[in-house]
């Protein structure tokens, strides 16, 4: 039998899936690294992005400052927030638009789990609240530890898959939280990071992004058929609200991890 609290997770996912909750797959929190894997003979640094925006079509939405970022390697968690740089980008359309970057420079073998989380994100289309719990996972020097350290974030997402060093066509299988609880039969969508534009959008939605469901422990299993990065985000209406001029709205909290597919040689 389901604990109470996993009960409510699933009846939350199952009204998601059955569209009595607005599924507001294109927006996604990104948090893309430089590099995935940093070895002795590399620049020991990366570049962090962070924005928020259409992953595949390129369309940005502003950012506001994170209310926390950070990073977690060998059983310590460091506070970044007052280290992120306020950048503008600019997306498809040609939009400029407020991000967010931090250059790292790794002092420790392991592995690193970049985290961050947004304040909540109006969207006036679907009328909804949305903030999405985004990490990515960076090893450095060949030690190769703490990839599936569960942080204890709200929503997030746990990797089965070691998290880099990954083949483009290479499985990633997750679990899908909602605090600190597998979410059974979690509606996952998965998106390619078309940074460069060189892939033309479908006409059809389905895809651009990409659905995998969860089984009953929450995990779930997707192949990423191309070299780059690609974001899975599972979203929950945890039943929780937001108001907005003087009227209450939903605030749906999403878990996205970053995985990056690389071409074999």
């Amino acid at each position: 039998m389901l604990k109470p609290s996993a009960r409510k997770i699933l009846v939350a996912f199952t009204m998601w899936a059955a569209g009595a909750i607005a599924p507001a797959y294109a927006h996604y929190q990104m948090l893309i690294p430089s590099d995935d894997v940093v070895t002795h003979k590399e620049r020991r640094a990366i570049d962090l992005d962070i924005r928020f925006n259409h992953p595949f079509e390129g369309l940005g939405v502003p950012m506001e400052a994170p209310a926390r970022f950070g990073v977690w390697v060998a059983g310590r968690d460091t506070d970044l927030t007052d280290r992120l740089k306020p950048v503008k980008v600019t997306d498809r359309v040609g939009e400029v638009l407020p991000a967010y970057a931090l250059t790292y420079s790794f002092r420790k073998p392991g592995d690193h789990i970049f985290y961050v989380e947004p304040r909540p994100f109006w969207d006036e289309a679907e009328e909804i609240f949305l903030v999405q719990h985004a990490k990515v996972v960076v090893n450095t020097f060949g030690l190769e530890e703490g990839w599936d350290h569960e942080l204890g974030m709200k929503a997030e997402i746990v990797p089965l898959t070691r998290p880099y060093g990954l083949w483009a066509g290479n499985v990633f299988q997750g679990i899908a939280k909602l605090d600190g609880e597998p979410v059974p039969f979690a509606m996952v969508s998965v998106e390619y990071y078309n940074e460069d534009g060189k892939v033309p959008a479908p006409d059809a939605d389905p895809f651009i992004t990409q659905k995998v469901k969860a089984d009953a422990n929450g995990v779930f299993t997707y192949a990423m058929p191309r070299p780059g990065w690609w974001g899975f985000s599972a979203l929950v209406d945890d039943g929780k609200t937001m108001e907005h001029n003087g009227k209450a709205y939903p605030l749906h909290t999403g878990a996205v991890i970053w995985i990056r597919a690389h071409d074999m040689p």
